[in-house]
Parts: structure tokens; C-alpha cells; sequence
């Protein structure tokens, strides 16, 4: 028997404690920071996946809902692969971990509210995210409900619907 969705998720060591003050949207996220001012790079981008556009009606907002609940006013651990900042949106990037063991990225893929986006150099989870979101197409979960699908990637409906 093979089951995809199964398996230890423990936290790696090596991992930064914050405090999530914002979601932002199904993939970004404000933390705080210890300075009276925001910090150049006080939003975290999660590696690895990639959350529906808000406009794209239900699921940008059923992500950022999801994120909410599971992780906006708590404490989570970020992890960093080899890149680590993007100078173009001033956010980090980073994996993210709830109570060391639930591994918010990887969920966020198995329930079916984002797709699993391969982004090299940042590819140290890459198999575990696309394994994630093979369980939750089989599923038919979320975005992959056949029922009411969504139609065009986040990447795909952002170059179609480019805001001027």
C-alpha cells in the first residue's frame, strides 16, 4: 500500500522563532519584528508554493482564510533554503513550521488551497510538495474539485488579468 500523505513531519533544526502578525494573502505573511519601525524585510513569502491571485474567486481568499486560522497571532519557525530575500518585493523567503511539526507549506499543498511551485535555488522540499499536491488532486481537494475547479494557475490568471 502507498500512501502519499502519510509520514513524519518534523521540524529541522536550525530554525528562527516569530510571531505572525498578518497573513497577507495565501502565501505571504507579516511578522514582527523587534524594531519600533517595520524591518526592510518584515514579510515572509513561503518557498514552494503558489497561493490563487485574490481576484481569482473562491480560492485566493479560501488560502488566506486557511493561513489565518492555522497560523496569523502565533508562533511558527521559519526555515531558509539557499536564497533567502527578494530584494524586487523586500520579503524573505522562507518554509514555515507550526508546534515543530506541522509543516505549514506542505499542508497548505495537501488540503488543496495552493498549487506545489518548484523555485530554484529554493528546492530543498520540492519532492514533499509535489507529492503533497498529487495526494490532493487524487482527492479532488480544494482547487481540484472537479466540480469547481480552478481553471488557470495563479502564475497563468496574473499575466491574463495584469492590473494597470
Amino acid at each position: 500500500m502507498f500512501l502519499l500523505g502519510c509520514g513524519s513531519n518534523k521540524a529541522p533544526e536550525n530554525l528562527f522563532e516569530v510571531r505572525v502578525e498578518q497573513v497577507i494573502s495565501g502565501q505571504t505573511i507579516k511578522i514582527a519584528t523587534d524594531s519600533e519601525t517595520d524591518s526592510e524585510y518584515d514579510r515572509v513569502r513561503l518557498i514552494g508554493i503558489d497561493a490563487p491571485d485574490w481576484r481569482q474567486k473562491p480560492w485566493g481568499l479560501q488560502a488566506k482564510t486557511r493561513l489565518q486560522n492555522l497560523i496569523e497571532g502565533q508562533s511558527v519557525w521559519l526555515e531558509f533554503d539557499v536564497k533567502t530575500q527578494d530584494d524586487t518585493y523586500k520579503r524573505q523567503f522562507a518554509y514555515a513550521w507550526l508546534d515543530g511539526s506541522i509543516f505549514v507549506n506542505k499542508l497548505l499543498v495537501q488540503e488543496g488551497y495552493v498549487l506545489a511551485k518548484e523555485r530554484y535555488p529554493n528546492t530543498k522540499y520540492s519532492q514533499h510538495l509535489a507529492r503533497a499536491q498529487e495526494w490532493a488532486r487524487l482527492r479532488e481537494l480544494g482547487i481540484w474539485n472537479p466540480e469547481k475547479p480552478m481553471r488557470l494557475t495563479p502564475s497563468e490568471f496574473r499575466r491574463e488579468n495584469k492590473q494597470e
